[in-house]
Parts: C-alpha cells; structure tokens; sequence
C-alpha cells in the first residue's frame, strides 16, 4: 500500500492504461468489424450520406469506444513520464536563486537509472548523481512527498556545516586530510520582503571545483540553528560522513530550506530524477484583495524558460 501513496499518479496511468487498453482491444475485436461492415454496406447501395458522415461511421461509439479512444494517449504520458521526462513545479523558494516558487522543471528519467514507475526500483543502472546536480527525491521521513535539493557530498564525503561555510573531505581523502572550503565569491545582495519586514540576503556563486558553478543566498542576519541539526552518531553537530548509496542534498537557499542537516541523507533508492531545465514559469503575487483565486498566474516569467545550473 505504501508503494501506491508514493507513486500514486503513476499508479493512476497505469491502471489508466490498462482499463483503456481493454476497451481500445475489446472496441477493435467486436464493436470495429459491425462499424467496418456498415461502412462498407453504405458504400456498396451508393448511399447517399456524405463523405464526413460515412467516416463517422467508423469512429467509436458509445461508452466503451469512447473510453477505448483515450488508450495511445494515456500510455504516451504514462510511458513518457515514467521513463522520459517528468514535470515538477517548484513549491517552494527553498532553491532559490536558481529556482523559485512557480518554475515548471523537466526531470529527466534516465541519468540516474531507468526504474519501475510503480516502486521506483532500478532496473538498468545508469550512472551516479554528482556534486552539484540538483535532484527530485522521496523525501525520506515521508515518501508520498517529493522534494528538489542540490546534491553537495557523495557516499564517504565528510560534510562540515560551520559559520554558513560549507567544508567537504572528500571520499578516500585519507584520515589525516584536513576539510577543504568549498569556493564561494560574493556577486552581489537581494533585498526581500519577509513576514512583514525587509531582509538582505547575499548571493554567492558556489562551486565545486570540478566545473560545476552556481548562486546560493545566505541571510548574515540569521542564525544557522546548529541546534536542530541531525546528529550523525559519533559526529559532532554540523559534522556528518555520508554513508554508502546516500547523498547529502542541501538548498540553495541556505537559511530558508529544510534539508539534509536537518533530516539526513538522500539513499539513492529515493531519487526520482535529474532536474535539467525550466520549461514554464508563472508568477502568483496577487493582492490580498484581489477577487481573482490566487491558483490563477499574475505575470508570465519568459526570462526563466530555459534556466537551470
């Protein structure tokens, strides 16, 4: 049952497919072949029906047909989300500035493993996540919920959280390494409306060392709350060592977003996907006034379409 509640949408088009697959093939053995030999009768006699009413002669009828019409369709989306791309819109400003509340991603399907739709088993092994690859995961403590975090440490990394300062030891560095900063250069501030008052965030540009560069924010005037951390057994708080088949994912916007420090690791069973590009983008700022429901767009963000690092 909780295979269903975590893929539910999944299991929706897959059962979709096959009820619609049965009445496509019960529609194509029985009810087509009487359609086809009326078709045929009109035609012999020269009847007098027009060209459009004789091939509506052909097309579905009743209940049954109707529903047997929806069955390429339905298998399309269902293979296509399963194993292509996946949508996801961004609920959140937990990864911001990269993404923010109303981007529509395209999560690709393939890069991590082609898996079964239904439990999210790897069926052909692929490749790895990388450091820096932002991921569409199962969120650990509850697995009907998907969140979307940057993958910052691998399996055997060391993960240091100190002073808003991200410090790996990489896998295999060896006992006596010592942790190594993660660059970051200052590229400018935001100011941002926050419950009522106007916060200064910093934005940096982060990166790996292995090409992969990105913005982060991170808010000087709030503390880190160390205190909430998970705590690794045998590690002090702010300091973990990612086990095997696990990542540690963090958010982008650093002091607003609930992530690994919090709750753990990501095991690589949970990942659903590898986000690769913004393909819609909506505002929904509305006046509190406003008559409009606020599921309706306000401005349509073109400057977006097509961004992710």
């Amino acid at each position: 049952m909780s295979a269903i509640t975590e893929n539910l949408f999944a299991y929706i088009l897959f059962f979709g497919s096959i009820v619609t697959g049965i009445a496509w093939f019960y529609d194509f053995k029985v009810d087509r072949p009487i359609r086809k030999q009326k078709y045929e009768q009109e035609q012999k006699i020269q009847s007098k029906l027009s060209k459009k009413e004789l091939k509506a002669l052909l097309e579905p009828k009743g209940f049954i047909g109707q529903l047997g019409s929806l069955f390429f369709v339905i298998l399309f989306v269902f293979l296509f989300r399963s194993f292509v791309f996946e949508p996801f819109r961004i609920p959140s400003g937990s990864m911001m500035p990269t993404l923010v509340d109303g981007d529509f991603i395209a999560v690709d399907k393939w890069s991590f493993g082609i898996r079964n739709p239904l439990t999210n088993n790897v069926m052909i092994d692929v490749s790895k996540p990388k450091r820096g690859d932002i991921i569409v995961f199962k969120y650990p403590e509850d697995k009907s919920i998907d969140f979307i975090k940057r993958v910052v440490a691998l399996p055997g990394d060391t993960v240091i959280y100190q002073d808003k300062h991200l410090y790996l030891i990489k896998a295999g560095a060896g006992d006596d390494a010592s942790p190594e900063l993660i660059s970051t250069r200052l590229v400018g501030n935001v100011e941002e409306e926050v419950m009522g008052f106007t916060e200064t965030f910093n934005v940096y540009e982060e990166t790996f060392g292995d090409g992969e560069t990105h913005q982060i924010r991170v808010n000087p005037n709030v503390r880190s709350f160390q205190e909430y951390f998970y705590h690794q057994t045998g590690k002090p708080d702010g300091m973990w060592t990612v086990p095997d088949n696990c990542y540690f994912a963090m958010g982008d916007n650093r002091d607003n977003s609930k992530d690994s420090r919090f709750w753990g690791f990501v095991p690589f069973e949970n990942i659903v996907g590898k986000t690769r590009a913004i393909w819609l983008s909506f505002e929904f700022n509305r006046d509190a006034n406003s008559s409009i429901p606020k599921w309706i767009p306000s401005a349509f963000r073109f400057d977006r379409i097509g961004g992710v690092h």
